[in-house]
């Protein structure tokens, strides 16, 4: 198994991109790429995300996934939200251009390792989350994209705030989240909305699975706490062929946790490497 850190520069702004990529070279062909996207208060590392790396990558994968740059980790710190400010003023046009950069280094030969062990023609995006809402985004904007794989994604990013939350952001400039894990008050700047609002046509997630030309498979869970049910069947009824797995009982994040102390993946996310390796062939 070859196993390489990776800092992605930004080409829009000052922050670096942190990234791993793994894959199995005992044959020395070219692979199909996998780019994963990490959650709302999200990591590369979180939880079960290193054993999926490995589990796809022993399917005959590259599997690469990052830290958006602005997701409130640091180069020092991938595995903690230590840069709040970052936090706070990420938004989703950033994240998408986040996704081009990572898309462009893998495309045009910056990783000589990485370069020899892809197939360009097969690159393919998975999202968890906020990040699978991301990836529908971007699979209607890069036509390089092969095939597209969504964990419990977001179905729309315009209607999560209920007005009076909204008033509220616009008069203190800032709302803060509490993370549960950390205890943490995660500030969100307003600019987030501002960004929503001044860019309603690229974030339109329904929108985009319309207009997507990528095969996509969807997985969620019946008793998701965090993004209901329904929103998979929204994306199933945009996009009519979308493969659809729906896991009764599971919740959003599939049985995983974090931290994660065991040396397997839970029962969920076996089931889910498998289906999508079938599906990404």
């Amino acid at each position: 198994m070859i196993s390489k850190n990776i800092v992605i520069p930004s080409s829009y702004h000052q922050k670096p991109i942190s990234a791993d990529y793994r894959f199995n070279n005992s044959d020395n062909q070219k692979k199909p790429l996998i780019i994963f996207v990490h959650g709302f208060k999200g990591f590369k590392d979180w939880g079960v995300f290193n054993l999926m790396a490995d589990a796809f990558a022993n399917k005959g994968f590259v599997f690469l996934k990052l830290n958006l740059s602005h997701n409130g980790t640091t180069l020092d710190s991938p595995t903690y939200h230590d840069d709040l400010e970052a936090f706070g003023n990420n938004n989703f046009s950033i994240e998408l251009n986040d996704l081009k950069d990572v898309i462009d280094y893998c495309s045009n030969g910056s990783d000589e390792t990485l370069s020899k062990a892809i197939d360009t023609n097969q690159i393919h995006l998975m999202g968890h989350s906020r990040g699978g809402g991301l990836v529908l985004l971007k699979a209607r904007e890069d036509e390089r994209i092969s095939k597209v794989v969504t964990l419990a994604a977001i179905s729309d990013l315009t209607q999560r705030w209920p007005q009076s939350f909204l008033d509220e952001w616009r008069e203190k400039g800032v709302q803060h989240i509490p993370n549960s894990r950390t205890g943490q008050q995660m500030p969100l700047y307003v600019q987030l909305y501002d960004d929503v609002l001044n860019n309603m046509e690229r974030l339109s997630i329904p929108d985009s699975v319309k207009q997507m030309k990528q095969p996509l498979l969807a997985f969620h869970g019946t008793e998701d706490e965090t993004l209901p049910v329904n929103m998979a069947h929204d994306i199933k009824s945009w996009k009519p062929e979308t493969e659809l797995i729906i896991y009764e009982g599971a919740n959003h994040v599939f049985g995983a946790a974090h931290p994660w102390e065991k040396d397997e993946l839970p029962d969920l996310f076996k089931d889910i490497v498998e289906k999508s390796s079938e599906f990404l062939r």
